[in-house]
């Protein structure tokens, strides 16, 4: 399989190359550490990202162009991740948003649903999460327990939800609920839009070894949902689901990591440890590991 790009993906990665360094300065890796440590002083410097990318046209490289987005394919979107991991910006905050929220609302939104959420999306101006896995499902992400029930106009929602990234951080979340408990499991279900400062929203962030909370914890306690904000049809939430993990998949495989391997190499023959056969071999599993989730993403 030929990996090189294509004559027209060389120069599209040219131009994102060359956009990149107009508006960012080289990696130093200190943006990533605030990331990896839990400093939130990341989040102005994202949400300004965004919004550069927004109005340069880089935002959404994949959401139609009548949605904001560039109309481009999965290559270009990852040859753009690649580039961009060169400079000190991160737009991960955003991921979720961008790559899972945003062409779900597209495939299954109302038109009222797609004014108002996708240009605040690409904006920046929205931090979402994935309020999906829960405590006793774990792979299985149909066995919920979440409840919602109808009530006039809205929903109202039970239940708990775990190892949500950014929750504590999130102005929206898409949630995952059982509304009709007599249905089959994966047609008894149904997708909302959650505003995460309603009432009755509990986060709790999972402190990892490392000091940082990046995943949380979420509880709802009688929380009401709007019923305007029901993405695709009631009970039938698990094919609209479909569509969220196929676009979850894509950015996982298209992405390039949080670390690079040239970042690694930088580090390790800065050490002091560049004679030390055991750090040398751990260099170069970090290596193998690398050049393997690459190929496993190219596949």
């Amino acid at each position: 399989m030929d990996f090189d790009d294509t004559p027209a993906e060389a120069a599209f990665r040219i131009e994102a190359r060359e956009w990149l360094a107009s508006q960012a300065g080289p990696r130093t890796g200190d943006l990533h550490r605030k990331v990896m440590s839990g400093d939130e002083s990341y989040v102005g410097p994202s949400r300004a990202w965004q919004r550069t990318l927004y109005d340069a046209g880089w935002a959404g490289i994949m959401w139609p162009t009548e949605f904001g987005g560039r109309g481009g394919t999965a290559v270009q979107d990852a040859i753009f991740a690649q580039e961009q991991q060169r400079f000190e910006v991160s737009a991960g905050l955003f991921m979720v948003a961008i790559t899972m929220v945003g062409p779900t609302i597209i495939a299954h939104g109302t038109e009222a649903q797609k004014q108002r959420f996708l240009d605040p999306i690409l904006r920046g101006d929205t931090v979402w999460c994935q309020l999906f896995s829960e405590p006793g499902a774990g792979s299985d992400l149909a066995n919920l327990g979440t409840r919602a029930e109808r009530d006039g106009d809205e929903w109202v929602v039970n239940g708990q939800k775990v190892w949500t990234s950014h929750a504590h951080l999130a102005d929206w979340g898409i949630l995952l609920a059982r509304s009709n408990p007599d249905a089959p499991k994966h047609r008894g279900i149904t997708f909302f839009l959650v505003d995460m400062r309603t009432p009755g929203i509990d986060v709790r962030p999972l402190r990892q070894m490392t000091g940082a909370a990046h995943f949380n914890e979420v509880f709802f306690t009688d929380v009401r949902v709007p019923a305007a904000n029901v993405l695709g049809p009631v009970d039938g939430g698990w094919r609209v689901t479909m569509t969220t993990l196929t676009s979850e998949r894509g950015a996982i495989g298209g992405g390039e990591g949080v670390t690079s391997w040239d970042e690694i190499r930088r580090l390790f023959l800065a050490s002091s440890r560049v004679d030390d056969p055991v750090a040398r071999d751990a260099v170069i599993e970090a290596y193998i590991r690398s050049e393997l989730l690459r190929f496993f993403g190219y596949r």
